[in-house]
């Protein structure tokens, strides 16, 4: 019964081609991208006989365009959904809808089965959006310029005290969940350590503040005794603390000169990198590649890394990357900065590592050259404007999607920008010839013709 309302309601709906402005950037934009091609490599990851029926392919690709392109989380991006007719034709709908398209934690679920190959293919079409636009020509593919960032992860700033007490924390609470009686929690005097150590810390009585992090060491360090005491040779209960258990061993054993640290709980694979900024000293997070067109700034590749690798040996795997998107043999001219001396990409590109002198050289080479830093305020927009800033995705599978997907809202942005343009290029072409007939009927407003107008 509530299906033939439905369909009864639809007789009388308005579509939205017609409640619209045919002329708006985002539906000139839903016209170019080639949406068939998510259908068929992501319609093979769905099946129509399990489960209840899958969202519309269109609708999930769409969602996370919006989402970096106009930098919202999850839940922003389906409540303004519902209040933007243009959002929804960008995704396909047909008629206006007033409920929420999806729950927002099907954004992550579908990012996880799609997995990182999966949305390439998303950026990949906006470089194919980008090529039929003319916002980037081919040619401009032949002078391309490399960089990494680092793509900060959503932690804490992690220090000693704080690693051990949490560790302690996620250790008892879990004990708790599994009907283990510890000996002691230490929930009351671990609290009041940390209080203590970070006040002594901020008073600059720093030997008052390592005994209160001695304190919160050793804590940990019962607890996790006292755990692998009580859980002997049962294999649940091993297979259940395995991970925490040795993350906190490993916070337990660290010092300041470690290897391999441990960062955060929740997050285990951050690494801590020294980027030389005067502001910020370290950044936890991973690091990121890009790969963007010289002349015009467009992305044409995007690739986060494990680990801390040096710059030079992220190169390969950007350029080929790249590669397969521009669907070319062999790329053209890479300018680099001088953190990939020792690339070993000769096979794959001319690249070029810009140096100091390059103001010397030939007025030809030193265009180009120069162009080199044009990636550094794309870099900047990157983080700004499409969610690059802070990592909220989990793991190391969440690093590799946000970095592609924040290249996809930068282009997607860039893409916007041609159909605005073009939208004031022609309303001021409408301005000028409506001036130019104002004009035109002021000349000829002479007194013989207003004396012929009066008597007709």
């Amino acid at each position: 019964m509530q299906a033939k309302t439905d369909n009864h309601r639809l007789l009388f709906e308005t579509e939205l081609e017609n409640m619209i402005n045919l002329e708006h950037p985002l539906v000139k934009l839903a016209q170019q991208i080639g949406w068939a091609t998510f259908e068929e490599q992501f319609g093979v990851l769905y099946d129509e006989g399990i489960g209840r029926p899958a969202k519309p392919i269109r609708l999930m690709v769409g969602l996370q365009y919006l989402k970096y392109t106009f930098n919202f989380s999850d839940e922003q991006l389906v409540y303004t959904w519902i209040e933007n007719p243009y959002w929804q034709y960008f995704c396909g709908e047909k008629y206006f809808r007033h409920k929420l398209p999806i729950d927002p934690t099907s954004m992550t679920k579908w990012r996880n089965r799609v997995k990182d190959s999966g949305l390439e293919t998303l950026l990949e079409e906006t470089i194919k959006a980008g090529l039929e636009m003319k916002v980037i020509k081919k040619a401009d593919t032949q002078k391309l310029v490399v960089d990494t960032t680092v793509q900060e992860k959503n932690i804490t700033f992690p220090t000693d005290a704080k690693l051990c007490f949490k560790a302690r924390e996620k250790l008892v609470d879990l004990a708790s969940v599994l009907g283990i009686k510890l000996r002691q929690t230490y929930r009351r005097l671990a609290k009041q350590a940390l209080v203590m150590q970070s006040r002594y810390a901020k008073s600059r009585k720093f030997g008052q503040a390592k005994k209160e992090q001695k304190k919160l060491k050793n804590f940990l360090g019962r607890v996790v005794r006292d755990i692998e005491n009580k859980i002997g040779d049962d294999l649940f209960l091993r297979l259940e603390f395995s991970e925490l258990l040795d993350i906190a061993k490993n916070i337990y054993t660290q010092t300041k000169n470690s290897k391999n640290k441990t960062y955060s709980i929740h997050e285990p694979d951050v690494q801590c990198i020294a980027k030389g900024k005067a502001h910020k000293k370290y950044e936890f997070g991973c690091k990121a590649g890009f790969v963007t067109t010289a002349k015009n700034c467009f992305v044409v590749g995007a690739m986060a890394f494990e680990g801390n690798p040096f710059d030079g040996h992220t190169l390969r795997k950007n350029l080929s990357q790249t590669k397969r998107f521009l669907g070319v043999e062999q790329l053209g001219d890479v300018y680099v900065d001088e953190g990939y001396k020792g690339h070993d990409c000769e096979d794959i590109a001319d690249v070029t590592v810009v140096k100091r002198g390059w103001r010397k050289k030939k007025r030809s080479e030193k265009r180009w050259l120069k162009r080199r830093s044009s990636i550094e305020p794309t870099i900047g927009h990157l983080k700004q404007d499409n969610r690059l800033c802070r990592n909220y995705l989990k793991g190391i599978k969440g690093d590799k999607a946000y970095a592609i997907l924040s290249a996809c809202g930068y282009n997607m942005r860039k893409l916007l920008r041609k159909f605005i343009f073009a939208l004031i290029y022609w309303w001021q072409i409408m301005k000028d010839i409506a001036k130019f007939k104002i004009m035109h009927q002021l000349r000829t407003l002479t007194l013989p013709n207003l004396l012929a107008s009066a008597e007709s």
